[in-house]
């Protein structure tokens, strides 16, 4: 398994864990960081036994964005740079080439396990685009969230315009974005962004668990084939989308997946899905 210099990356049974490790930073973020976090995704993707991720931060912050040295070199050169770590190239998920998910983090969107934002402190910049673009996000009481964008001169990065309006509305994502102000973790409930509220320190436990409980009912390509067309149908259109899903049902019921089910079901015990590879 690969070290990693600023993220941890565990697995517990069905569940990968990635915690964005610079707690004296709040876990701001490098071009290492971004890579290291991009490897484990794909490191997850691969792993059989594994049916989805969390990802979180250490210490009292889920991510504060950009680090702070490498706003500075922006600002200066009136650019974005960024630095290639070629030991840790992969290329998680999107197996299509759907060139929607290639850019950071919407590449979050075409891998083909769950993931989980388990957001346990502040979440702003970088940070706040990263668990947006998550499937789900579980939020301590005592986070909030933070654009950050606009006191710094900036407009909605990283396709955050597209990704927020679809979770909370247009005029609640404006309202995130133009006020730029700390939004706390009932309010983003209240807005759809958070999907649960965990007692402190809990976001995390509690992403786990929720993973571990559809592994033991859920067939884990049935999961990804549902995550694929959530997100992939937000850009078609409704007939389009129905004929696509005709298509993929015909296969669902030609899977043994299927049989098992209903067997389970009929029978009344856990069921047995397969196992499925996504190298």
């Amino acid at each position: 398994m690969t070290a990693y210099a600023e993220i941890l990356y565990e697995i517990d049974g069905p569940v990968a864990t990635i915690t964005l490790n610079r707690p004296e930073t709040l876990n701001a973020l490098t071009d290492l960081t971004q890579a290291e976090v991009r490897h484990a995704l794909d490191a997850s993707e691969r792993d059989r036994e594994v049916i989805g991720t969390v990802l979180t931060g250490a210490g009292r912050g889920f991510c504060s964005g950009v680090d702070m040295n490498a706003l500075g070199a922006m600002s200066a050169a009136g650019r974005i740079l960024s630095e290639r770590h070629e030991h840790l190239k992969a290329e998680p998920g999107n197996p299509d080439q759907d060139p929607n998910y290639r850019a950071s983090p919407a590449y979050f969107l075409g891998l083909r396990k769950p993931l989980i934002a388990a957001v346990n402190g502040v979440c702003a910049g970088l940070g706040f685009s990263y668990a947006t673009f998550c499937d789900m996000r579980f939020m301590d009481e005592g986070a909030r969230i933070v654009s950050s964008f606009a006191p710094r001169g900036l407009i909605a990065e990283h396709g955050t315009s597209w990704m927020l309006p679809r979770l909370v509305g247009p005029s609640n994502a404006l309202y995130i974005f133009w006020s730029s102000r700390r939004i706390e973790a009932a309010e983003a409930h209240r807005m759809g962004w958070a999907n649960r509220l965990c007692e402190p320190g809990q976001a995390a436990v509690e992403a786990r668990a929720y993973l571990r409980a559809i592994a033991g009912t859920s067939a884990p390509i049935a999961l990804m084939m549902m995550k694929k067309q959530v997100w992939r149908h937000l850009n078609r259109e409704l007939g389009d989308a129905a004929a696509e899903t005709a298509g993929w049902i015909d296969e669902s019921l030609a899977r043994d997946d299927f049989k098992e089910g209903v067997a389970s079901f009929v029978e009344k015990r856990p069921p047995r899905f397969a196992k499925i590879s996504v190298a």
